[in-house]
């Protein structure tokens, strides 16, 4: 059956697709694969010093608040074996469990304070720069790079249409073409493709080119679809703007990104920061709102430091094509999947190498007219991570590639520690729920000296040294949060006193689904990890755009681990009478309502309710951009014709 479709697909190509859909005439380029262990030659360039300052402040203050808090932590701890005796855990085991639950602190809150200090640096000093003037005309030809695998035609082709239009209506179609990167191998989604594309290049007749490729095997994913391009046209352009099957970028943005590359020689990626649309269900809305308030202020503080080698994320960014044809060849790892093999986050890869070469690498954190969407459920997203995990683990057989820079390895350590920090966490947990009964077998009205002084035994989860150093790492976490909602009411400052109040209604909101959701993604990420070091690949499975029903049952299989811990954990804390119950409480919610949280996460009537109450709202959604509305105009006619043919 499977060499049938292929047939059938194969037949699809040859009668529809090169009958019909044209691409240009070749304009080859070499793309050389990169030895990993010989250091290249670096090209001279300008070198920003302007995040020197940043980078003492940021990762000067990350130490030194970590460095405080795993000593406070060390004083409530008793690590030693004359410490541990008057608590009754003098054994081996337990002194080296609890020297392991100080280290997965530290970590964890190193990454924490790392984050809370970024962001209040970047909402001081992380302003983006710019060479180019708006004025300017365009000089280099651009692509836009659209790279598919079995997705929906009717929704990036419309995108397409729209930025498009946008840019005819600026009077700059002249400067852009629109190459679409085929490697759908599914016969249902291959014949709408072909449909659209064909409608597609009828609107945009007389316009701006609109060049059509499908390949047969999708060789190396993403970054092989774009390897084969460079090799074959990419001699043709100048700048390739890359994009994802649910990008959408405005023309104002188009032309800016073109023209800060025409105005910096030495600039060989420009990252956007895209910002979430479309979102109906509760858990794309939830995305949505952080992401609006949230996201410039995380960016900006990850731009305040990072200044010219910065990272690239795969979608939404301009490239000069000449660059990363020489500098950005991906090698296959040693050893097979998951470890080795192609390159999954390949994103990551690429911007390192070209930094190494001696390429700028930089972001744009304001986030005007550049977006996407997002999971539309918990599972979509975890799926998802699944995948980025995998990735992000490969990260580290590339941390010894020769000649990278201290940031560039540094991005990709942040990336695996993302899901790291969820198994430290749930280690940290564990860890004490071991010794808890050791230490309530002690009498109750025993006291000891500790760094607080006599204290009952039982207290050693609930001295006020732990609760202060609760409270510090809570508002670690919260303080980027803060720092955005305070941004977003002063932006909101001449509005209604309702709206601001809705604003502030929506991040209490958006903060308690986060905490309830957390403890089932850290449960996630960590059987994530554990897979991954079991040696078992996640594949590639189509992203899931839409939403898709999930029924109860199958949500109780998906979350049954994650359940029964929940109830596991309440269950044998509450025979204990054990303080740690109070601490964990937040954890235990979550995990024993994960399935529920989880179909709550795809409702669409709840997240339209949301929005028509005015919760959760996003800049978009008050004020719908001219593209945006093209897009959902453009949307319905491609809908149209696809259900005619």
């Amino acid at each position: 059956m499977g060499r049938n479709l292929a047939l059938q697909v194969d037949k699809v190509n040859q009668n529809s697709v090169a009958q019909s859909l044209i691409t240009p005439p070749e304009s080859t380029m070499t793309m050389t694969t990169q030895a990993f262990y010989s250091r290249p030659v670096k090209k001279n360039m300008r070198y920003n010093f302007c995040p020197l300052v940043a980078r003492l402040i940021t990762f000067g203050g990350t130490i030194i608040l970590t460095f405080i808090a795993a000593y406070q932590m060390y004083l409530v701890l008793p690590l030693t074996f004359s410490e541990a005796a008057v608590w009754g855990l003098d054994d081996p085991a337990t002194i080296i469990l609890l020297w392991i639950s100080l280290i997965c602190f530290s970590v964890t809150f190193g990454c924490l304070a790392l984050t809370a200090v970024s962001a209040l640096v970047g909402s001081v000093a992380g302003q983006d720069r710019s060479f180019a003037k708006p004025e300017t005309p365009l000089k280099g030809k651009t692509v836009l790079l659209m790279p598919v695998f079995n997705e929906n035609a009717t929704a990036f082709c419309a995108s397409l249409l729209a930025m498009a239009q946008d840019l005819k209506e600026l009077g700059e179609t002249e400067h852009f073409e629109i190459f679409i990167l085929s490697d759908s191998d599914r016969l249902d989604y291959l014949s709408k493709e072909v449909t659209a594309v064909k409608l597609l290049i009828e609107n945009l007749s007389g316009t701006m080119p609109v060049w059509y490729r499908r390949r047969k095997k999708n060789a190396a994913r993403k970054a092989g679809n774009i390897r084969d391009f460079i090799t074959q046209w990419g001699k043709r352009y100048d700048y390739m703007i890359v994009l994802d099957a649910d990008s959408l970028i405005q023309g104002e943005t188009l032309t800016a990104l073109a023209r800060e590359m025409d105005a910096d020689s030495d600039l060989g990626i420009l990252q956007t920061l895209p910002r979430l649309i479309g979102g109906q269900t509760v858990y794309s809305r939830l995305q949505q709102f952080a992401n609006s308030v949230y996201g410039s202020v995380f960016a900006k503080g990850l731009n305040a430091w990072q200044g010219d080698d910065g990272n690239y994320w795969g979608h939404n960014a301009i490239i000069r094509v000449r660059a990363f044809a020489e500098s950005a060849g991906l090698p296959v790892l040693s050893g097979s999947p998951p470890f080795g093999g192609e390159i999954r986050s390949h994103d990551f890869v690429e911007a390192a190498l070209m930094n190494r070469i001696g390429w700028k690498v930089r972001m744009l954190t304001d986030p005007k007219g550049s977006w996407e969407t997002c999971p539309p459920t918990l599972l979509d997203a975890a799926s998802r991570d699944r995948r980025w995990a995998q990735g992000n683990v490969q990260h580290l057989a590339v941390l010894r590639v020769d000649g990278l820079s201290w940031s560039s390895r540094l991005h990709m350590v942040l990336g695996f520690m993302n899901y790291l920090t969820s198994s430290l966490w749930l280690t940290t947990i564990l860890i004490g729920l071991i010794i808890s009964p050791r230490v309530l077998a002690q009498r109750s009205d025993e006291t000891v000296f500790s760094g607080d002084g006599l204290v009952p035994v039982s207290q050693i989860f609930g001295s006020t040294r732990m609760l202060v150093i609760f409270c510090v790492t809570i508002g670690l976490l919260m303080l980027p949060k803060l720092l955005g909602l305070i941004a977003g009411m002063r932006k909101h400052h001449f509005r209604p006193v309702r709206d601001r109040l809705l604003m502030l209604i929506s991040a209490l909101a958006e903060q308690a689904f986060s905490i309830l959701y957390s403890p089932i993604i850290m449960f996630l990420h960590t059987r994530y990890l554990w897979e991954i070091f079991c040696g078992k690949d996640s594949g590639w499975p189509t992203q899931e755009r839409c939403g898709r029903p999930v029924g109860a049952l199958a949500l109780l299989k998906c979350h049954s681990s994650q359940t029964v811990a929940g109830i596991l954990m309440t269950a044998y804390l509450a025979f204990l009478a054990s303080p740690l119950a109070y601490w964990i409480l937040p954890v235990t919610i979550g995990l024993m309502l994960s399935a529920p949280l989880s179909l709550l996460s795809g409702s669409k009537m709840l997240g339209n309710k949301l929005r028509n109450i005015g919760l959760l709202l996003t800049r978009e959604e008050e004020s719908i951009p001219r593209i945006i509305f093209r897009y959902n105009e453009n949307v319905k006619i491609f809908t149209s014709v696809a259900s005619c043919s």
